[in-house]
């Protein structure tokens, strides 16, 4: 890509910026961020790493959103983090302000772009984002599945000492306690991990993988994690740059896929040089899609809060 701007200039943002530059997915990488020099300052520390790493993509930061035009992606870390002991849910009011304004910057300044959101509540976010644009729901979906079955497949490598590069992992749903990871469609290079692992092992794994983030959060306690989700959005950017054709868990609209339509969840998708190219519909079993419909009633329940808003 020719150009990648990241609005958000935290933990997240700078991790990210630093992976694609690394990684060398766009010619530049612009921040943006309201305080004053902070993505500045954040892009000149990326760009004087550029000799160490030896990438030649240009790092920039401002403060004025007109510094994303020209955009071919946008990727939204920006907004209220949450604090130990809340949950995705409890900064919805606050980051739905935010990521208004930056959704009318968006249209405004890279009315092409491909939009990437990775604030959270990410679910009910990337629907507002998705209903403010009007646009095709192949240019705006969400980080949650990449980043939650990344931490599903780690808590399985821990447990088992078997290498990371064999593990295969899915999860499903709201990125949120309501998640749900699929262990009858996590392998161990193709053989099912209930073959290495007993129900009460797969259950802890499961229940841990929901938690995730908030076990992060419990730890460092004044912020959130950054490097985990970093690494997840640049899966999805190289996939969307090379035009991989990759088959990821995000944050996709539905229509009609799953007997849903007008909501946003975590499904298995295609990314590709357009973007959301298609979402993939698994069967699930009974229980499966009790667990689906829980999770889905949780993301309305949000929603419902967004249109009172």
């Amino acid at each position: 890509m020719k150009k990648i701007t990241i609005i958000g200039a935290g933990r997240v943002g700078e991790s990210t910026a630093q992976i694609l530059a690394n990684e060398e997915l766009a010619h530049e990488v612009t921040l943006i961020d309201i305080r004053e020099g902070v993505a500045r300052g954040t892009a000149l520390d990326i760009q004087e790493s550029a000799t160490l790493f030896g990438f030649d993509t240009r790092v920039t930061g401002d403060e004025d959103p007109a510094a994303m035009a020209g955009s071919d992606l946008v990727i939204v870390t920006a907004g209220l983090p949450r604090k130990p002991g809340m949950s995705r849910s409890d900064v919805l009011d606050a980051n739905l302000e935010i990521i208004r304004g930056i959704t009318a910057d968006i249209q405004r300044h890279a009315p092409e772009a491909i939009v990437i959101m990775v604030t959270n509540p990410v679910d009910v976010l990337t629907y507002a984002v998705w209903k403010q644009t009007g646009w095709p729901r192949h240019r705006v979906f969400g980080l949650s599945g990449v980043l939650d079955a990344a931490r599903m497949a780690s808590f399985i490598a821990l447990e088992t000492g078997f290498s990371i590069r064999d593990i295969t992992t899915l999860v499903l749903g709201g990125h949120g306690d309501s998640m749900v990871p699929m262990s009858r469609y996590t392998t161990i290079n193709g053989i099912p991990i209930a073959h290495f692992l007993g129900q009460g092992q797969i259950d802890r794994i499961v229940e841990r993988t929901r938690n995730g983030g908030a076990e992060i959060l419990a730890l460092k306690k004044t912020s959130s994690a950054n490097d985990s989700p970093a690494a997840a959005v640049a899966t999805m950017v190289n996939a969307v740059c090379n035009d991989r054709k990759r088959v990821l868990p995000c944050v996709a609209i539905l229509d009609g896929e799953y007997g849903e339509r007008d909501l946003a969840i975590g499904v298995p998708v295609v990314l590709a040089a357009e973007g959301m190219r298609q979402v993939v519909e698994l069967e699930l079993s009974e229980e499966e899609q009790r667990q689906f419909a829980a999770s889905v009633a949780q993301v309305r329940k949000d929603l419902a809060a967004l249109s009172n808003s």
